[in-house]
């Protein structure tokens, strides 16, 4: 790899890392429960290097989360994500950030389709609820 890429390659991880420190924080703001990042990175087909998954009370705890996520995400980085789907019925929504694919749940629906069974070959990081 030429030193051009090496660096591009690094300054793109920084980011994401950047990127990731901020969902999370969007995401406590809130007090999101059950807050997991999965790395995904060494995973051959996976769709994205990071998923962040994390669960609220209710529908509207769950809308709330995401719109935390947004605000903050796009206030500390002036960027919003690619894709925003889910927040009619806030079961599930699922927000896009091209590396990072966000996943806030209501409870059920996180144990329905177990998102961290499917992905369970990936390094995970548990963050402690506030």
């Amino acid at each position: 790899m030429s030193q051009a890429a090496a660096q591009f390659v690094r300054k793109q991880d920084q980011e994401t890392e950047q990127l990731n420190h901020w969902i999370i924080e969007g995401i406590r703001d809130k007090k999101g429960k059950n807050i997991v990042q999965l790395d995904l990175r060494k995973l051959h087909d996976a769709p994205a290097d990071f998923f962040i998954i994390c669960e609220g009370d209710s529908n509207v705890h769950v809308k709330s989360i995401s719109d935390s996520i947004f605000k903050t995400v796009k206030q500390e980085m002036q960027m919003a994500p690619n894709h925003l789907e889910g927040s009619s019925n806030a079961k599930w929504i699922l927000m896009d950030y091209f590396n990072t694919v966000v996943h806030v749940f209501y409870p059920e629906t996180r144990e329905f389709y177990e998102i961290e069974h499917l992905w369970s070959d990936a390094d995970v990081t548990e963050f402690t609820d506030l």
